[in-house]
């Protein structure tokens, strides 16, 4: 069998592992939330093509870049809260079409459960063959979202993370003979979604909010590792602070400020938990990411991941996440 069938599940243990949250498609993770994050990946490949299920029980900001050559399809399994791809809101069991080579992001504002295949576009003709429509690889070459039936839906979601489960449990039952069968059985759990749905929602509702927040991710891209402050931005954007946080507030429900000091301690999190204990300090660490008050760094930090800097470094586990705590002023470091 070698590399053409596999069948993986592993716990998370911090933002960090959902960088696979695609098999086989690298994702740049922010945390959202606040607390230890928990949850799990399940991949099953079947040649080039794979199913992926993610849970997490923390707010994520998942970004793509467009390198990628096949064509992802998602579906929203779970939610405790408002989940956006885009400028499209989501909804339980709603499919999502992420075509080749074209960047994305979404924002889970909490807890929530999904499902995402990856395939070359090409394999379309043959996997919806007989639906006329779904067999046609145009259809899938614009990102497009299908709001799903509330009953099939739900169904289609039963259906699909139980064909995991099994999988899971029992991994000697994908072999060659039958991995068409299953690829076939994951696909028309998305199929029916698809083809129960209205046309594609296009009439996105933060579209000039969005297009505004890609200027500052552009700007960030810019600055690679460089922190970057919220007054930089206004002047590269040409937008007062008032314009800014109001687009932050509608796409992420923080302000800039805050989303920034989450994006620094992430990469201070990254930094650590890649770092040997002697090799480098934690505030060398924390003051190349613009945290100048190291106590108040500290604060941020243990309320954020549920552990403390010298943790991490040692080798312990975190994330990475959002909102202001209630009534504490914010950082200006």
């Amino acid at each position: 069998m070698g590399q053409f069938l596999l069948v993986d599940s592993r716990k998370l243990d911090g933002f960090e592992g959902l960088h696979q949250a695609v098999h086989g498609s690298h994702v740049d993770v922010t945390q959202l939330g606040r607390g230890r994050l928990r949850g799990s990946l399940s991949h099953v490949g079947i040649g080039d093509f794979s199913l992926s299920i993610g849970t997490f029980n923390v707010g994520m900001r998942t970004q793509r870049v467009s390198s990628d050559d096949k064509l992802i399809i998602g579906m929203l399994l779970a939610a405790e809260e408002r989940v956006a791809h885009w400028s499209f809101d989501m909804q339980l069991n709603d499919v999502l079409v992420i075509p080749p080579l074209l960047e994305h992001d979404g924002v889970f504002h909490g807890a929530s459960a999904y499902a995402a295949m990856r395939f070359d576009l090409g394999e379309v003709t043959s996997l919806f063959g007989g639906e006329a429509r779904l067999s046609d690889p145009d259809t899938w070459r614009s990102r497009g979202h299908y709001r799903a039936d509330r009953a099939t839906g739900a169904i289609a979601t039963h259906r699909l993370v139980g064909v995991m489960s099994h999988l899971r449990a029992h991994k000697d039952g994908l072999t060659p003979s039958t991995a068409e069968y299953w690829k076939r059985a994951i696909v028309e759990c998305m199929a029916i979604n698809v083809m129960s749905s209205l046309p594609p929602d296009d009439s996105g509702w933060l579209p000039s909010a969005r297009r505004l927040i890609r200027r500052v991710e552009e700007h960030l891209d810019e600055a690679d590792m460089r922190p970057v402050h919220v007054s930089e931005i206004c002047a590269a954007t040409g937008v007062s602070r008032r314009t800014l946080h109001r687009a932050f507030h509608e796409v992420f429900g923080v302000g800039p400020v805050t989303f920034l000091r989450q994006k620094r301690l992430c990469a201070v999190h990254s930094i650590l938990r890649a770092s040997a204990p002697g090799l480098t300090t934690i505030a060398a660490v924390a003051m190349g990411q613009g945290f100048y008050e190291l106590g108040r760094f500290s604060q941020y930090y243990f309320a954020m991941f549920g552990e403390h800097p010298s943790q991490t470094l040692g080798g312990g586990t975190g994330f990475c996440q959002i909102p202001e705590p209630s009534g504490r002023a914010p950082s200006r470091s």
